[in-house]
């Protein structure tokens, strides 16, 4: 994304399926932090590091592609936890790999400790790097990764 020297780099948050269901679906696995708490704590992180933060929610796959898409000519890097979809969906993975920019693959839960069928990310191939099992700090992490990532970037166009 091209940057004036004054703009933000802009970093798109996107949530799978089920997790507008935070802090009440099993929260034993998936912590008691909501979705709108997890997406205020990155606005803020967002706004310390010098970040715009744009979040975006779906249950449907081709929501999720069509976010991925945009954010090719409009953001910087990319977080997604793709959820449920991050074992099965290759037009996720296949949206991801034509983005040329950092990505950040998070999920709450460490997926290698639990069900088999969680165990592959499809999605973990074409991503930079993968957050798992840290709960909600896991995004903040991501974040704070991706601010380093695309830093240079924006300072090298001043």
């Amino acid at each position: 994304m091209n940057h004036s020297p004054t703009s933000s780099p802009r970093i798109l948050v996107l949530h799978g399926p089920n997790l507008n269901l935070l802090g009440r679906r099993e929260p034993e696995i998936y912590g008691r932090t909501t979705l709108d708490e997890i997406n205020r704590q990155l606005a803020e992180l967002g706004a310390q590091l010098g970040l715009e933060v744009d979040t975006f929610q779906s249950n449907h796959e081709g929501d999720i592609v069509d976010r991925i898409q945009q954010a090719a000519d409009r953001c910087d890097g990319v977080i997604i936890n793709a959820a449920a979809f991050t074992h099965t969906s290759v037009a996720i993975r296949d949206a991801l790999a034509a983005l040329h920019m950092p990505v950040i693959e998070v999920h709450l839960s460490n997926i290698h400790r639990r069900e088999p069928f969680r165990h592959t990310s499809l999605t973990a191939g074409v991503v930079t790097g993968q957050i798992l099992g840290l709960g909600a700090s896991g995004y903040a992490l991501a974040l704070r990764a991706l601010a380093e990532m695309v830093r240079p970037a924006v300072t090298t166009l001043v």
